[in-house]
């Protein structure tokens, strides 16, 4: 075979291409199985060179090649790539004329954007991410969005009103009415009864009495990262396993919109690295990981490695409240409202739990922030514990919360001792069977607190912690669902369970055009995992660039 010149090569340029290498007999790979993917390509350009060197004319117009090609080429006995000698059989499709378009002069796309021939190999498409207004408009279909826009806060609100005029929203109107609402006015007092447009939208923001925070996040340059390519070994898939309870609830589908409401959409990668490290391994002094758990937290969020987050945790922190929101509403209306809740003070905010299950609920400084999710939960009983901003207790009793707690009463508090085998004091009138099983929730929540809040870090040395608080809420929850579905009939479950059951379970993760493909050992937990439907595809992965997400056995 004649080698093409260097001219004819880098005058190809393929947008798209999987290798697949296939062996037929044998029992080994070679001592470097994912090395045989590089000698591959390293032999591609000069077969394409010579297959399609006919219509790369001087004079000639461009052409484009809309068609897939496929290109087998079959080795002789004893014969690999880089060997001498041409291969022993090179089939290529044919090119129909049908295929072929001829691509004008003024059409040409910038030199600056194509990408060189060996890089074009392992490009993957970047999803079609939809946008924040797509999202509020299903939720108002649904009449999901005024619970939604009543759980986010001013700053939330403010800067998705700002995303929403930029793209014409319908439902612009309907988030200034809840800005105006909570300046105790209507939108028509601030001159915002048409907001057509976005000099609109700022008119009507500068006529409220609350400016935007000083601190508010401003965005930088999106970080450069590296996309996975070919196969990988992950210690643990139990990163992998979040994804099916979390797209079952609405969780993915929103993440993709709320982050491109700040324009971080092609950052969703680091979402999930974030993710992912709230359910691998414990931080050692606080900080520091081992090289697997980096190494699976890439691989869940599609990366060759994980940049460095802390950037990431203060410009995303706006986009939060509507991921938590989600999870918060889809739990509420869930929640039976003979089951307690708990409410626990950690780190000098309050943590709200479903005690059934122990799903993780919401983060707040205040009472207040709680109020909302109490009454959707239908205003059940609430176990109160931990270590409690000053006059929580007050506040519960004021809103007409019945409690039960074991935290001792400063002067003033509205409670009274119970007589009960350990301290115990009640306000109002709690369920009865809350003082006989407020031992059991408590140590349930205290080994969630433990092990996901205090002793797994995703972002350890942010010091705004929304990021941390919110991927806590969303591994617990996915942690829980899991727990939930395959041990429910036969022990109480908690997202602990499914941490420590599945923490180990290693898998083989490959990286295809369409899908990622996550292989599991068969075993007894495959089996468990695949009659749970825990192993169902997950379809349009935004931090994936829209890819599917699959599950198999070997």
């Amino acid at each position: 075979m004649s080698t093409p010149t260097a001219q004819v090569i880098d005058e190809i340029i393929v947008r798209d291409c999987t290798v697949t290498v296939t062996r037929r007999g044998g029992w080994s790979w070679g001592p470097d199985p994912h090395g045989l993917i590089q000698l591959v390509v390293n032999e591609l350009p000069d077969l394409l060179g010579a297959e399609f060197a006919g219509y790369l004319t001087e004079d000639g117009p461009d052409v484009e090649i809309t068609e897939p090609v496929t290109v087998t080429v079959r080795l002789g006995s004893g014969q690999w790539f880089g060997s001498s000698g041409p291969p022993a059989e090179v089939v290529m499709s044919p090119v129909s004329a049908a295929s072929v378009e001829v691509v004008a002069a003024g059409d040409e796309q910038p030199s600056g954007s194509a990408e060189s021939f060996m890089e074009s190999f392992a490009a993957v498409s970047p999803a079609d991410v939809r946008s924040v207004g797509a999202l509020f408009a299903e939720l108002a279909q649904r009449d999901d969005l005024e619970p939604l826009l009543a759980l986010l806060p001013e700053e939330s609100l403010r800067v998705f009103l700002r995303s929403l005029a930029r793209e014409s929203s319908a439902v612009v109107s309907q988030v200034a009415e809840e800005l105006a609402r909570r300046h105790g006015a209507e939108l028509a007092d601030h001159g915002g009864t048409e907001l057509a447009s976005g000099a609109d939208v700022e008119r009507f923001l500068e006529s409220l009495p609350t400016p935007v925070p000083a601190d508010h996040p401003v965005a930088a340059q999106p970080v450069s990262v590296r996309a996975a390519r070919g196969e990988t070994e992950v210690g643990s898939v139990l990163p992998f396993l979040l994804a099916g309870p979390l797209a079952r609830i609405g969780y993915l589908d929103a993440i993709g919109p709320a982050l491109d409401g700040l324009d971080m959409a092609e950052e969703a990668p680091l979402f999930a690295a974030a993710l992912a490290y709230k359910v691998l391994g414990a931080v050692a002094r606080g900080w520091r990981r081992t090289p697997e758990d980096n190494a699976s937290a890439a691989a869940f969020a599609g990366l060759d490695s994980v940049p460095d987050l802390t950037d990431f945790a203060r410009q995303v922190r706006p986009a939060l409240p509507v991921l938590d929101a989600v999870l918060a509403l889809s739990l509420c209306r869930g929640h039976d409202p003979g089951e307690p809740l708990v409410i626990m003070g950690v780190g000098g905010r309050l943590l709200l739990v479903d005690a059934l299950g122990t799903f993780p609920v919401a983060w707040s400084s205040d009472v207040a922030g709680l109020l909302a999710h109490w009454e959707g939960c239908g205003r059940p009983s609430v176990l109160v514990r931990g270590s409690l901003p000053a006059g929580c207790m007050r506040d519960l009793a004021a809103a007409g919360v019945s409690f039960v707690t074991d935290v001792r009463p400063l002067r003033g508090d509205p409670v009274s001792r119970l007589p009960w085998r350990s301290p115990l004091w009640t306000c109002g009138s709690p369920d009865s069977r809350l003082v006989a099983a407020a031992s059991g929730h408590a140590a349930r929540v205290d080994s969630v607190v433990q092990a996901l809040v205090v002793e797994r870090r995703a972002v350890p040395l942010a010091q705004d912690a929304s990021l941390e608080r919110s991927v806590t809420l969303a591994a617990s929850v996915g942690l829980g669902m899991i727990a939930w579905t395959l041990w429910h009939a036969r022990e109480t479950p908690d997202p602990v369970l499914a941490l420590s059951r599945f923490a180990d379970l290693s898998a083989v993760v490959r990286y295809g055009a369409d899908a990622v493909q996550v292989r599991i050992p068969l075993g007894r937990r495959h089996s468990d995992l695949l009659r749970g439907g825990l192993l169902a595809d997950v379809p349009d992965v935004v931090w994936l660039g829209g890819r599917t997400l699959t599950f198999s056995g070997g």
